[in-house]
């Protein structure tokens, strides 16, 4: 199961990269606005990169944040993009909500299975 989930992971962190740095034109738009839009992918990429890499999860959001930095830098020489601080916080904390949404499922099912194992 867990190579399942990090194959979903990359790829979804690939289709993100491309929504990022890709022409403009090819970006899915929906009426969450910009802001929005970036909200939602990036809290799902934490999300999958959560479930996905569960035994370091201080690493996976240095480097869940580190990789929204790098996307938003290379958008510098992606002509049509734009670089914003703006865009980068809401990513990054969008990613690091997923990560927690992850952690905190992580927790419930753990908690669930000790319950469910011990004796009554």
């Amino acid at each position: 199961m867990t190579i399942i989930l990090r194959l979903f992971a990359w790829c979804l962190a690939a289709a993100v990269a491309f929504a990022t740095l890709g022409p403009p034109g090819y970006r899915p738009h929906s009426d969450l606005g910009q802001d929005g839009e970036h909200a939602l992918a990036f809290v799902l990429l934490g999300l999958a990169f959560g479930l996905a890499y569960t035994r370091n999860r201080w690493l996976t959001a240095v480097l869940a944040v580190g990789l929204t930095g790098v996307l938003e830098l290379l958008q510098l020489w992606m002509p049509g993009r734009h670089a914003r601080l703006e865009d980068f916080i809401v990513d990054a904390l969008a990613a690091c909500v997923g990560l927690a949404a992850a952690a905190a499922l992580d927790w419930i099912i753990r908690r669930t299975r000790q319950t469910g194992a011990s004796p009554s």
